[in-house]
């Protein structure tokens, strides 16, 4: 992946006031040439951490993320990070990826009863047969505008999990990465989490940083396998959800497949509708 110079190996002399922390370069393939994160040793002290990370941080070319340990405490050091499986986000265009995705995935994994003509892309086929239909495209920007900046609503999310990280978690601490787009955080560190979906996470910050540029998407939470998504800009109503869903399906089919109801109109309503957070995870 093509990126501008690493801050974090000068990290000691930056002149951020952080907590003690570690430095990440353990990869699925032993040492890699120079950090990929830092992370607090601990949990973050308050919940203005995040805010004051990023202000400090980002002047210098990073950008903060909490991490999850998880219900199985694994801690970066132990998430098979792959940098050099990934390319750069900037190469992939989020229509393709998802189209492909959507094509090797939809047509045997959306349940008959997601079938049927809707926005959402699902339907009768071309020849009549039942199935989830031709990939409908990306969704529309939502009519409503955001109610705060997108990086605002970054923070209070972060906020929400920090005051009660253990209940959503298992535990949370900041983090600080090298890259120049919240998108761009999980191709930056070789993140494998999708590794059973896709080999090359840089094709998938494609498609986060189109959620950006629609949805005022900032990337909140990495764990081992799952992802949280702050979202500033939602869908107000059912048909901008049911577009959403589409994307949402491609990008991780397991919300979907392995998550009850088992259903993309309900998961549209249920996760997608006004929802201010989405989560994601891939088994």
């Amino acid at each position: 992946m093509a990126t501008l110079p690493n801050p974090l190996p000068s990290l000691a002399t930056s002149g951020l006031d952080l907590p003690p922390g570690t430095l990440v370069d353990t990869t699925l393939d032993g040492t890699w040439h120079e950090p990929l994160l830092w992370y607090a040793d601990g949990p973050p002290a308050d919940l203005r951490a995040w805010s004051r990370l990023r202000a400090a941080g980002r002047p210098l070319g990073l950008l903060p993320v909490l991490v999850t340990g998880g219900r199985r405490d694994q801690w970066p050091e132990e998430w098979d990070l792959c940098p050099d499986a990934a390319s750069y986000p900037g190469d992939h265009d989020a229509d393709e990826v998802l189209a492909g995705y959507w094509t090797e995935y939809a047509a045997d994994e959306v349940a008959p009863e997601d079938t049927g003509p809707g926005t959402d892309g699902t339907g009768p086929d071309a020849d009549g047969s039942e199935g989830p239909g031709p990939w409908p495209g990306l969704a529309p920007v939502p009519a409503r505008e955001a109610a705060e900046d997108a990086d605002t609503a970054a923070a209070g999310l972060a906020g929400v999990i920090t005051a009660d990280a253990d209940e959503w978690l298992g535990g949370a601490r900041t983090a600080l990465v090298p890259a120049r787009r919240s998108a761009d955080i999980p191709a930056a560190i070789g993140w494998s989490g999708p590794m059973n979906h896709e080999n090359d996470v840089a094709r998938l910050c494609a498609v986060l940083r189109s959620w950006e540029d629609r949805y005022d998407a900032r990337v909140v939470v990495l764990g081992f396998d799952t992802m949280i998504v702050s979202v500033g800009r939602p869908p107000g109503t059912i048909e901008e959800a049911r577009a959403l869903a589409a994307e949402h399906y491609a990008f991780c089919p397991d919300n979907i497949d392995q998550s009850p109801p088992y259903d993309l109109d309900a998961y549209a309503e249920k996760a997608v509708l006004n929802q201010e957070a989405w989560s994601f995870w891939w088994d």
